[in-house]
């Protein structure tokens, strides 16, 4: 599973830099916690699928390194300048460090659309699916802000670190923690003394009732890529409640967890709404390409309950 990664060293700019975060993060409020994180340092990608080798790094040596790097570049667009970007410089200078994933810190994010089946309804029409959109809270360190899919998180271990290292471990947690209301998940709130807060026993009723047959929820890996902004490797993934029963009896007990400041619903059958969402400036770089997956694989399987949009990419 592991393999050992040289730890990280900071140049006097780099440091700088980094005080200028901590320093930000204390004024407005960001919850910063020094979690542990997998970090990829081998990939193997093929027909057969995607394959790796991750290492146990820390959350503070990515956000005072790697997740410098989109504010240095967001900096430089807002102030028309010119001037040489030396964080990047540094990190990731070209493609051949964004594909030496074990020279950098490669934090990995796991990103979902959740699609559920809703029943008809006087009101709403037709049999669809409820799409979920966040925007960020400006507490997060990751996104502040933006629009999002939700559940988004890190690939990190709870206390299982080889069990944990399931891209679908990290999901369910995901699930629960933002968007069923499972507080005792989030690690930032603070050391936890559970055992195995994943364990069956503990799940919130909705996960439980979802995981009580098979055929209730699907997930899916949509896509896979190294973020050219971040560094950062990205999972992108569909979770598809098939179950239309799950709507009426869990519906209005879905809420997110503090990393969100709103939640906006799109119904899978309102191609003109998706189309301006997907066009809206406020997205985050990974949750546009994790939305933009999700559409298309959902177009793919979703039968009559589906009229989405098909995007395609233009060069520039």
């Amino acid at each position: 599973m592991t393999r050992q990664r040289a730890a990280s060293t900071v140049d006097a700019e780099g440091a700088e830099a980094a005080v200028r975060r901590l320093v930000t993060a204390a004024a407005l409020d960001v919850r910063f916690a020094n979690l542990p994180l997998y970090q990829l340092v081998q990939i193997d990608v093929g027909a057969r699928g995607i394959r790796g080798v991750v290492d146990v790094g820390s959350f503070a040596e990515y956000a005072l390194t790697m997740d410098l790097l989109e504010g240095e570049l967001a900096d430089s667009f807002v102030s028309g300048s010119q001037r040489p970007s030396p964080l990047r410089d540094r990190y990731l200078p070209n493609l051949e460090a964004v594909l030496d994933v074990a020279g950098r810190v490669c934090a990995g994010g796991v990103l979902s659309v959740v699609a559920i089946a809703r029943p008809a309804d006087p009101f709403r029409g037709a049999a669809d699916y409820a799409l979920i959109v966040q925007t960020r809270s400006e507490r997060v360190v990751n996104a502040a802000g933006k629009l999002a899919v939700i559940p988004k998180g890190f690939h990190q271990p709870l206390t299982e670190p080889r069990a944990d290292v399931r891209i679908g471990a990290t999901l369910r947690r995901e699930l629960e923690e933002e968007l069923f209301g499972r507080g005792d998940v989030d690690a930032t709130a603070g050391a936890s003394r559970v055992m195995s807060p994943m364990h069956p026993g503990r799940w919130s009723a909705p996960m439980k009732w979802l995981e009580a047959e098979s055929g209730r929820m699907r997930m899916e890996c949509t896509g896979f890529g190294l973020n050219l902004v971040s560094g950062n490797y990205e999972f992108a993934t569909l979770v598809v409640i098939e179950d239309e029963e799950f709507w009426p009896r869990f519906g209005g007990q879905l809420e997110a967890n503090w990393e969100a400041s709103g939640l906006t619903l799109y119904s899978s059958l309102d191609s003109e709404l998706i189309t301006g969402l997907v066009q809206q400036d406020a997205w985050s770089n990974e949750g546009l390409f994790a939305l933009l997956q999700g559409i298309r694989r959902l177009r793919e399987i979703g039968g009559p309950r589906v009229s989405l949009p098909d995007f395609e990419l233009s060069g520039l």
